[in-house]
């Protein structure tokens, strides 16, 4: 057991029985009464998001996490695979935890799989991935006024709006955040 004051952004503790990452943290005194820590946190088995304060009194029970970087390998009936190439050893992440990832993952790449207590619980995406474009429509003439942009299909079957000059077989920069074209690759 651990004190609130040892809760730290990005840490995971155990609340209600389920594994919750620290999205925020503030520690905060109320003139003559006991300080308490204001929390954000994310249920990680459900994606839902909560605001909880700790008093100092209270006992928080931090859990082993550790990030392994594995390769995307496929999709099956029972869920995305991840292949350490280490040890070629198989990870199962269920469908229901890729529902934002899902357009991000190409074959063979590399991702981060945060691991709590021994279980896979969490595909953490970069900030930007690089994917090839796989339709690309011209551009018409006399649309370069300004910056004027179209929509181009990405090699998982994302749709994102990217300037004119992008050509089917090219290589793009897009932000997993908000889906947005970044920049040539």
């Amino acid at each position: 057991m651990a004190s609130p004051t040892e809760i730290r952004k990005g840490r995971v503790i155990d609340y209600q029985g389920a594994p919750h990452l620290v999205l925020e943290m503030l520690h905060r005194t109320q003139g003559r009464q006991a300080g308490f820590v204001q929390t954000t946190m994310r249920n990680l088995h459900s994606g839902s998001t909560t605001n909880t304060k700790f008093r100092s009194t209270d006992n928080v029970v931090f859990l082993h996490t550790e990030t392994n970087k594995l390769e995307f390998s496929y999709v099956d009936t029972e869920g995305y695979h991840f292949m350490d190439p280490d040890t070629y050893e198989d990870t199962v992440l269920p469908k229901e935890l890729m529902v934002d990832a899902k357009n991000f993952l190409i074959e063979n790449v590399a991702y981060e799989i945060l691991v709590v207590d021994g279980q896979a619980i969490q595909l953490q995406l970069p900030n930007s991935i690089e994917m090839k474009v796989t339709d690309a429509p011209e551009g018409l003439k006399g649309d370069s006024v300004s910056n004027v942009q179209k929509p181009v299909t990405l090699e998982t079957g994302l749709v994102v709006h990217a300037p004119l000059f992008i050509k089917t077989g090219e290589r793009i920069r897009i932000s997993t955040e908000n889906k947005e074209y970044l920049g040539r690759a």
